[in-house]
């Protein structure tokens, strides 16, 4: 009995303490080491993420700053923040990231608290950092918003960037090749006398920062076709438009199909819809959203296919 008394007194003794702690207030620790300092730090502070989409359409952050100390601050704290891009530097060397995987500062960005007020008798409040325009950054780079506490009111300390005094926002830009297209073209096949062709509403799927990969080779559905945007340029009609290696894939066996290619120059039949507007295939256009391909697999007797895929 007594045991079992000792057992419903632990547990309750449990609850009490998981209450207490999830009722505290956010900054209540670091009790026996702070005798009366004060320090303005980021709650969880270090880095983390936030993707983008590529679109030019503003998005804002925000984070917690916090005063750490065994007492509420008796008087208004002012802290100031600023994009320190040392402090990214110090990460990047942290980390060993070099060259093209190093961090670098995201260009657009607008720090929307630079002095922010933290009221007496009250020990945080968020800071807001507004960013734009992803869709003219490169989705392979490494963009970071270093945000940093540079000074505080009061006597209050700033935390160090990498331990407890800034936010290092990661800003992962998602694929912009990636989306909805609608497709239109045919598939030429020599035991066919007129091309098979294919409108349909398709998805191209995220490979990596460049790439995108949708299925259907023409309108033959057992092979995929994977679109990788280089930064070779080609001028279309006036447009300055990206190259584009294309690879027929096996979605079996994630390899390319023994066997393929793509052409240099329009092979296909001009005759037959859509027309292409040029002699120039296997690019991105920027401005219509479109990739123009024509491709081949089957060395003894090819199957040709030509594609337009226009972004929805």
């Amino acid at each position: 009995m007594r045991r079992k008394l000792f057992m419903i007194v632990s547990l309750l003794a449990s609850l009490l303490v998981m209450n207490s702690c999830l009722k505290d207030d956010v900054g209540l620790y670091w009790t026996d080491d702070l005798n009366g300092k004060m320090y303005a730090e980021v709650w969880r502070a270090g880095f983390t993420t936030m993707g983008l989409q590529p679109v030019a359409a503003p998005v804002t952050f925000k984070f917690l700053v916090n005063i750490a100390s065994d007492q509420p601050p008796t008087q208004d704290i002012t802290v100031t923040l600023a994009v320190d891009t040392s402090a990214m530097g110090r990460y990047n060397r942290l980390k060993g990231l070099k060259g093209a995987n190093a961090y670098q500062l995201y260009p657009y960005i607008q720090l929307l608290d630079e002095n922010l007020t933290i009221k007496a008798g009250t020990r945080n409040a968020y800071a807001h950092v507004k960013v734009w325009n992803a869709q003219l950054l490169n989705a392979c780079d490494n963009f970071m918003a270093p945000i940093v506490i540079k000074s505080a009111t009061g006597g209050v300390v700033p935390a160090d960037p990498l331990n407890n005094g800034a936010r290092l926002m990661g800003l992962p830009i998602s694929n912009p090749y990636a989306g909805t297209y609608h497709t239109v073209g045919y598939r030429i096949h020599p035991s066919y006398a007129d091309p098979l062709t294919v409108d349909a509403i398709q998805t191209a799927s995220t490979v990596d920062c460049k790439t995108v990969t949708k299925s259907g080779f023409g309108d033959y559905s057992p092979y995929d076709i994977k679109l990788e945007v280089t930064s070779n340029t080609i001028t279309v009609l006036g447009v300055t438009c990206y190259k584009v290696i294309v690879t027929v894939m096996d979605p079996g066996s994630g390899s390319p199909v023994d066997g393929q290619g793509m052409y240099d120059t329009f092979t296909g039949n001009a005759a037959t819809p859509p027309t292409p507007p040029s002699n120039d295939v296997n690019y991105y256009n920027p401005v219509t959203k479109q990739f123009v391909w024509n491709a081949w697999y089957n060395a003894a007797a090819h199957r040709t296919a030509y594609e337009i895929m226009t972004r929805m």
